[in-house]
């Protein structure tokens, strides 16, 4: 392990003394984006460093409303498709073979490629982050799924067939109520990464927050920086705490059934 880590670090060419003789750069610029914020004109300097407060916000909803979109749209797809992935399913080789690719590919390739190749392809817009994080986001969803689907208790699923029921039926009544918990789970961590994935989009021209980020950042407008930086993390923040009570209230009414 020690010999990987050292091969590791000479290959990444990591540089520990660098590091340590510049680390005064990376304080001194978070130094410059916090904002002077005095007790006594506590209401001035909030209503300056908030100044443009509303666009901001619009641009956040813009962010959430992509995430919204992607997480929606790349759960159907890692819905229909983690059925034909998962081995206890479908027999087909060859299709499952396909389908785990594709599940594959979707996901290997980061979103921000994705997205700077369809902005080569549709021009700038929100619509560019949502089509990047829906695919990547079935290749994952998609993967997470058909391992739910394949850890399902089989004896349902011989019942229905032995009754005579088709792949879709058995699908329907017998896998559906097994792995539906688990299935809004997943898409609510999903959605939190994606939120994450959305702000980034924007320095690619995607829309959103992350665009306005990108701009403050090159034009050297450290207070908007950090008021930007704080609205995501707040963000970001509320969702998590929001969508952990959700999944935990969906795994404990699983377990309790």
């Amino acid at each position: 392990m020690a010999a990987l880590v050292v091969l590791a670090a000479v290959a990444a060419e990591v540089r520990p003394l660098v590091l340590i003789g510049n680390i005064d750069k990376f304080t001194a610029y978070i130094a410059q984006i916090v904002p002077v914020l005095r007790p006594a004109h506590l209401g001035g300097d909030l209503a300056e460093w908030y100044w443009g407060l509303p666009k901001w916000l619009a641009l956040l909803g813009e962010t959430l409303l992509m995430a919204y979109l992607g997480t929606l749209l790349g759960a159907l797809g890692g819905f229909v498709l983690c059925f034909v992935a998962a081995g206890n399913l479908v027999r087909n080789a060859a299709l499952r073979f396909g389908a785990k690719r594709f599940l594959e590919i979707c996901r290997t390739v980061p979103e921000i490629v994705f997205a700077l190749i369809f902005v080569i392809a549709f021009g700038l817009g929100p619509m560019v982050g949502v089509l990047a994080l829906s695919i990547h986001t079935a290749g994952a969803l998609g993967k997470l799924f058909s391992e739910v689907v394949e850890n399902i208790d089989m004896k349902p699923v011989e019942g229905l067939t032995g009754t005579g029921a088709n792949w879709v039926e058995t699908v329907r009544f017998a896998v559906l109520p097994q792995v539906l918990s688990n299935f809004a789970s997943y898409a609510l961590l999903r959605f939190e990464i994606n939120v994450r994935g959305a702000g980034v989009m924007g320095f690619v021209g995607a829309g959103g927050i992350g665009q306005e980020l990108l701009i403050a950042i090159r034009n050297f407008y450290y207070s908007d920086v950090s008021a930007i930086l704080l609205m995501i993390v707040l963000t970001v923040f509320a969702i998590d705490l929001g969508t952990e009570k959700l999944r935990h209230r969906l795994i404990g009414h699983e377990e309790r059934r």
